[in-house]
């Protein structure tokens, strides 16, 4: 092999090099990076503090809400009032004093904690936002303790727990069946990835570190597992982790010049609104910044590894084709997976703001007003943000996999000297 290359040394140290080079100039990219986030992460990583729970969050002993499992075993509608409410009984519950008005009673036993094998009573009016309770129905309730020191149980919400395992390993096993040990990988990086937002991320932004960088850092550190872990450890993937990254950079920039020049404040959201009120020193537009980018992440994941998939399967298919062909046609591929993909973005953040736009749509809000309100802003916002560093991302992968592509898809050693020369300019 070597004495046959050697013979044809003129037509193709040329197209060779560039790919050699390219594909040390990648993996040196992707190492030095690789080594960037790993000081990063142990630069933003949060220590080990101690918030606080906000009032409204805490129970009367002022710590964190316990619950415990019932079981509604008698459902009724009768007269409400009755000193067991709440209240930890066995037997019958206590009639009440006078029978004043009507509502929904519950008898429930506790069947977890201390109180375990004993019953409580919940009374409950009917009203928007109060749970209709049926004999049967598995539920949460929380333990507390009045000022006196009695326990008393409250509703907190329905039991999910064996429902939600069952939708859960639904999921698991349909994906492992379907796309075999490839899926399990895949399903081994999602939980990396979540790993990743609960030990570094959400820490990081509770102790009040600059939003962009742990964004930044915790999207590399998920990019680079889940994509090799899913996609094998090759150039392909490489070429891939590269593009996204540098789109995911993209995104970041964005984003921030997007909040910037836009003054979104995330208020119109109750939960941010509560993080505002309760946990001062976090700062809104960073938690939005840090979605912004996680959020991005999925979409470009998808459009760059077809990217780099189709490029490489483009430069093995005709080894004649020179790199300016094969990205055009990559380039072909990649504009129908965008317009495609642009659907798939904005139609999940509309999604996400369907409730938001029922109450404007009560409220008989200009269109206008309901636009550029901040809530519905921020999923344009999004959106765009998102879909722009989607676009780029293309024929950025495109072009770094078509680089790294062409001389590892040259099976044929002898190629015409004429063709390596137009390949070479």
């Amino acid at each position: 092999m070597s004495d046959h290359h050697h013979h044809h040394h003129h037509d193709h140290s040329g197209p060779i090099a560039i790919g050699a080079t390219a594909a040390k100039v990648v993996v040196g990219l992707l190492a030095v990076i690789g080594v960037v986030v790993l000081v990063a992460t142990a630069m933003l990583w949060p220590s080990a503090q101690h918030v606080e729970i906000p009032l409204p969050m805490q129970t009367v002993s002022g710590g964190a809400v316990q619950t415990e499992a019932g079981t509604v075993v008698l459902q009724d509608i009768g007269p409400c009032g009755s000193p067991s409410n709440g209240r930890v009984f066995t037997g019958q519950p206590v009639e009440p004093r006078a029978a004043s008005y009507t509502c929904q009673r519950s008898v429930v036993d506790i069947r977890s904690g201390p109180d375990e094998g004993k019953k409580t009573l919940f009374e409950i009016a009917p009203g928007p936002g109060q749970p209709d309770l049926r004999a049967g129905d598995d539920i949460r309730i929380v333990r507390a303790a009045d000022p006196s020191g009695t326990t008393i149980y409250d509703f907190d919400d329905y039991s999910r727990g064996l429902p939600l395992l069952v939708i859960v390993l639904a999921f698991v096993i349909v994906i492992c069946v379907v796309a075999r040990w490839r899926g399990f990988r895949a399903l081994l990086g999602l939980v990396f990835a979540f790993a990743v937002v609960v030990m570094f991320l959400l820490p990081a932004l509770l102790d009040g570190k600059p939003a962009i960088p742990v964004a930044l850092v915790s999207g590399a550190l998920i990019l680079y597992v889940v994509l090799y872990l899913a996609h094998g450890v090759n150039l392909r993937t490489s070429s891939a982790l590269l593009g996204t990254l540098a789109s995911m950079l993209v995104a970041a920039l964005l984003s921030w010049v997007a909040l910037e020049i836009t003054n979104l404040t995330g208020l119109s959201e109750e939960q941010n609104t509560n993080v505002a009120t309760y946990i001062q020193h976090v700062s809104i537009t960073g938690l939005l910044l840090a979605g912004f980018i996680i959020g991005s992440l999925g979409v470009l994941n998808d459009v760059t590894i077809t990217q780099a998939s189709a490029a490489f399967e483009l430069a093995a298919l005709d080894e004649g084709a020179s790199r300016g062909e094969i990205f055009t046609a990559a380039m072909r591929v990649g504009r129908d997976h965008i317009a495609s993909t642009v659907y798939t973005l904005v139609l999940a953040y509309a999604g996400g703001a369907l409730p938001l736009l029922l109450l404007f749509s009560v409220a008989g809000r200009s269109i206008n007003d309901v636009l550029t309100g901040d809530a519905v802003a921020i999923e344009i916002a999004r959106s765009a943000v998102g879909g722009i560093a989607l676009a780029l991302s293309v024929p950025l992968t495109t072009l770094i996999a078509v680089l790294l592509a062409r001389p590892f898809g040259a099976k044929q050693v002898a190629a015409p000297p004429q063709r390596a020369r137009h390949a070479r300019n």
